[in-house]
């Protein structure tokens, strides 16, 4: 596996944290800032906690990218329980 472009600000390099997507120059997962979203922590408390290294532009992808896999994988449940 080679490192994949998963957005403009993520990343999965098997190289970095096992290939667990990452914002692009760090090693700071993607799960770990979508956590502290969920968790009501605001954006630019997000920004400093990481000091800078994860952008709001990067948060937004993040999101976006969460959101896109989250309707991917509710339509597939949606087919499978159309077909079972």
């Amino acid at each position: 596996m080679r490192r994949e472009a998963l957005g403009r600000y993520i990343v999965a390099d098997p190289e970095i944290c096992h290939g667990k997507p990452t914002f692009r120059g760090t090693r700071i997962m993607v799960w770990q800032v979508l956590d502290q979203v969920a968790n009501g922590m605001a954006w630019e408390t997000i920004v400093d906690e990481w000091r800078g290294r994860v952008t709001k532009d990067a948060i937004a992808e993040a999101v976006r990218l969460a959101k896109d896999s989250f309707i991917e994988n509710a339509k597939k449940n949606k087919r499978a329980k159309a077909a079972a």
